[in-house]
């Protein structure tokens, strides 16, 4: 048996009076769509660590290898700073001995310092689930919770569907809390298992607890109503010390309690320091980077996180942001690590348009005819389809093209053309020509590809690396076509949205017009040129075109 020393606080912190509890690993691998390797695993456990809560519930030791597999090399491979390891797994089975029973044993093999154990609470699920009494099951809690003890470990016990049992038989749910505490479980948690519960039920059950049981508590919380966060926030008002959350939320059905909101609640609208000093201001920065472990887009709109989270389109916002960003915001959005955004729409005005500029880096010092024009030339193309909330690149272009009184150029096109034909044998050939102008010189560049637009893209780069080489870096890593509402019949209008790499970071551009191949060459040149001059390349001189 692997021997592991009982730890009472944080390896990075003496204050155990607060928890910080992360299942990401466990609870939140149950999301539909994740499917975490051992590597995944491992490399969301730094983050996590990196950020400072106190406790990573890692899986289910002896339950699938896999699980079995991340503890061992945890132990190995990472040196925690103020995380503990966390293994999860059940009381021993009925009418058995704990000591006996091999997956608690697999749990004290699992080397992990603290763990979880799951107990049921609810009286219909032990005599149906378990298929026992409700004194054995007490009986179960009590024999593994000591035996656990015995080892050196400290014990969690996950009481599942409390709230739906405490409403059923609250004086068995609080049995088992009882039960579980005298045994020497350090806390007992609270699960809301279907996520059904509102914050002012949650709040009045977990003071009622707690003032009949004496024990400390925790919360864990399912997102089924939409309220897992405030649920658990609800249960620290009354007096839970203990939250079990995971990164973004993610979780089974629609998911678990989001980390990162309720920390966030924690130490600034609570003035709780729950996670070490200067932890906070890293919290995008771990959400967004746990979501590419995941595989999983970061959600725009997340409250903290989200690069929606303090972004501001209407007008009148913007002018009293002008004058006091606070105005409009409740929070500084570099206390987490996130920035302040203007959208640039229909209903920007003047205000919007000069904090886009400065947020670009282009001062318009006050110029009010000038952001009266760049206003107009954005509400007359927003109306023709076009949109610059998801293009700051176009929209740069189109700044700097009204503030210097005439577009950046590196190149002018000539004509252009796209050609599909289908073969003989069901597959199809797509090429491009494109002719345009660099300086003096006329180039007639062709090219196939995978399909028209890649064609074009091919095209225009065979022609254009030659005097700029910077283009071999550039990668299209985003393509998005929308369909606009037609005016004229069953005409329509087509939006691309193209999203631009070099490698170190992204851009976005727009094009419009009546067809997808016409909508996306705009987008595509926007691109070259945005990322040419974000490069710092001096445009060769375009004299000779027509």
């Amino acid at each position: 048996m692997t021997e592991a020393k009982e730890a009472k606080g944080n390896p990075g912190t003496s204050d155990d009076s607060f928890h910080v509890f992360d299942t990401t690993l466990r609870d939140g691998a149950q999301r539909e769509g994740i499917n975490l390797t051992v590597a995944d695993k491992l490399t969301i456990a730094r983050h996590l660590d990196d950020f400072g809560v106190g406790f990573i519930e890692g899986g289910w030791p002896g339950a699938n290898p896999r699980d079995t597999e991340f503890f061992a090399r945890a132990q190995k491979e990472i040196d925690f700073k103020h995380a503990q390891l966390v293994a999860f797994g059940a009381t021993r089975r009925p009418n058995a001995k704990a000591a006996e029973d091999l997956q608690v044993k697999a749990l004290l093999d699992s080397g992990a310092p603290v763990i979880t154990l799951v107990a049921k609470s609810h009286d219909r699920h032990v005599e149906l689930a378990l298929r026992t009494t409700l004194d054995e099951n007490l009986a179960m809690i009590a024999d593994t919770v000591s035996h656990l003890r015995e080892q050196g470990r400290r014990v969690f016990i996950d009481c599942e569907h409390f709230f739906d049992g405490y409403r059923a038989n609250p004086e068995y749910a609080k049995s088992v809390v009882r039960t579980a505490a005298k045994a020497g479980a350090d806390v007992v948690i609270l699960c809301d298992t279907n996520g059904g519960m509102l914050p002012a039920q949650v709040q009045a059950v977990v003071a009622t607890v707690l003032a009949d049981t004496g024990a400390r508590l925790g919360i864990h919380a399912q997102d089924d109503t939409g309220c897992a966060v405030a649920n658990t926030l609800a249960a620290v008002d009354a007096g839970a010390t203990h939250v079990q959350c995971t990164a973004n939320g993610y979780g089974e059905r629609v998911g678990n309690a989001n980390l990162f909101p309720v920390v966030a609640a924690l130490e600034l609208k609570y003035g709780k320091q729950v996670l070490p000093k200067g932890a906070l201001a890293e919290m995008t920065r771990i959400s967004h980077a746990i979501a590419e472990v995941v595989n999983l887009t970061p959600s725009t709109h997340q409250p903290y996180v989200g690069v929606s989270a303090f972004a501001h389109k209407a007008g009148l916002h913007a002018s009293a942001i002008k004058v006091d960003p606070d105005l409009y915001q409740h929070i500084d959005p570099e206390q987490v690590g996130n920035t302040m955004r203007m959208l640039v729409s229909d209903m920007a005005g003047r205000a919007s348009i000069e904090l886009k500029g400065r947020e670009l880096g282009i001062e318009l010092g006050g110029d009010r005819e000038l952001v009266g024009r760049v206003v107009a030339r954005v509400k007359e193309r927003e109306l023709a389809g076009y949109t610059y909330e998801a293009a700051d690149a176009s929209f740069e272009l189109l700044l700097r093209e009204e503030a210097e009184g005439r577009p950046i150029r590196y190149f002018r096109i000539e004509t252009y053309r796209a050609i599909v034909e289908d073969l003989l044998d069901g597959t199809h050939a797509n090429a491009a020509t494109v002719k345009l102008w660099v300086g003096d010189e006329r180039i007639i560049s062709s090219a196939e590809g995978n399909g028209p637009v890649h064609a074009l893209d091919c095209a225009l780069r065979e022609g254009l690396e030659r005097f700029y080489p910077q283009l071999a870096k550039f990668e299209l890593v985003d393509y998005k076509v929308r369909i606009l509402e037609g005016k004229h019949g069953t005409s329509s209008t087509t939006r691309v949205l193209v999203t631009t790499s070099d490698g170190a970071d992204e851009w976005s551009t727009v094009g419009v017009a009546d067809n997808v191949v016409s909508a996306s060459w705009q987008a595509l040149q926007d691109a070259f040129t945005y990322g040419l001059l974000r490069a710092g390349v001096t445009p060769v001189e375009t004299e000779g075109a027509s």
